[in-house]
């Protein structure tokens, strides 16, 4: 590879491709055009990724015993059967959920043009998509007498992934999902300014970010959440209680979630005296269930819970007022 070739690389970092033709005519000096969206391409991958992933390890939990067995008189399925209806149901819920959450935070425009945000290409709430397409899913896996804790603990690495993934789509296509203007004086020096600030040319709401540009949140939130599918990819075997695998990944995903908040543009909502948004609403709950769901089935002592307790609390509490 050439120094110009990683000059292009790089200058590629720091650009949006709304359409999977723009990233193949920028880096391979083409000139195709054909209308697949690159967010929409990502967002199939992390599907088809994240459905390998659940489906091995709901195979293999299901080969170790892990579910129980359908009570007499219900139908037998077994939960490796369902996995591919299951996928069904939570994509098309959670679409209609990510469309609705992102729908009542935009509650004016709701009320003078419903159709418009309702039918709109853009604007969706990855978290709405998530709580409702997850509802979704476990209400069929329950509606299946198929037990709900352990598909919970095979589904969590795979989500963390599949969210890694999808916001990779966010960040190569420009969607807006990026944070405030960055402040370029507190940027490390041995970090590369693309880490740090990006303008999103070409991006797909055709803005223009003035130089030095914007926090590329989504990047971050990719990474995060990658780190989090390898912490339980290697915990997985290793956590022998079902249900600590899920609630970890529900208590670092709010935390991940809520310290991003800090430095993306949404709308914000007072509540008690504290600036908050609607993500971090969500992050805050997912922690809370995350940390009920330990304390309730973990062998902790006494003290250790309430230690456990305290730590949760405290570091919530910082990343909150922060």
């Amino acid at each position: 590879m050439t120094v110009d070739d990683v000059a292009i690389l790089c200058k590629g970092f720091t650009m949006a491709f709304p359409y999977v033709s723009d990233a193949l005519n920028f880096y391979l000096g083409t000139n195709l055009l054909f209308p697949i969206a690159t967010f929409g391409t990502f967002v199939a991958l992390a599907i088809l990724i994240a459905g390998r992933i659940a489906t091995y390890e709901v195979t293999r939990l299901q080969g170790s015993g892990a579910f129980d067995r359908p009570s007499s008189g219900a139908a037998s399925f077994l939960p490796s059967d369902i996995i591919g209806k299951l996928t069904v149901v939570a994509v098309l819920a959670g679409m209609f959920g990510a469309k609705l959450f992102d729908a009542i935070e935009r509650a004016d425009e709701l009320l003078s043009d419903p159709l418009g945000v309702l039918l709109s290409t853009n604007g969706f709430s990855i978290y709405g998509g998530l709580l409702v397409g997850g509802a979704a899913g476990a209400l069929l896996i329950r509606r299946q007498s198929i037990s709900l804790v352990p598909m919970l603990d095979a589904f969590a690495p795979a989500l963390a992934l599949g969210y890694a993934i999808g916001r990779l789509g966010c960040q190569f296509s420009g969607d807006g999902d990026w944070g405030k203007q960055a402040a370029m004086e507190l940027k490390p020096t041995w970090l590369p300014d693309w880490w740090w600030a990006q303008t999103y040319d070409n991006n797909a709401l055709g803005m223009v970010i003035p130089s030095p540009g914007v926090y590329p949140t989504p990047l971050y939130e990719a990474f995060a959440s990658f780190a989090l599918f390898l912490l339980l990819w290697s915990l997985r075997k290793r956590l022998k209680t079902p249900g600590i695998l899920f609630s970890l990944y529900l208590i670092f995903s709010g935390f991940q979630r809520l310290l991003i908040e800090k430095i993306r543009i949404n709308i914000e909502y007072s509540i008690f005296g504290i600036e908050i948004t609607q993500a971090q609403l969500i992050s805050i709950a997912l922690i809370i269930v995350g940390t009920i769901g330990i304390l309730k089935i973990s062998q902790f002592s006494h003290s250790s819970r309430m230690l456990f307790s305290m730590f949760i609390l405290g570091t919530l509490t910082a990343c909150t007022v922060l």
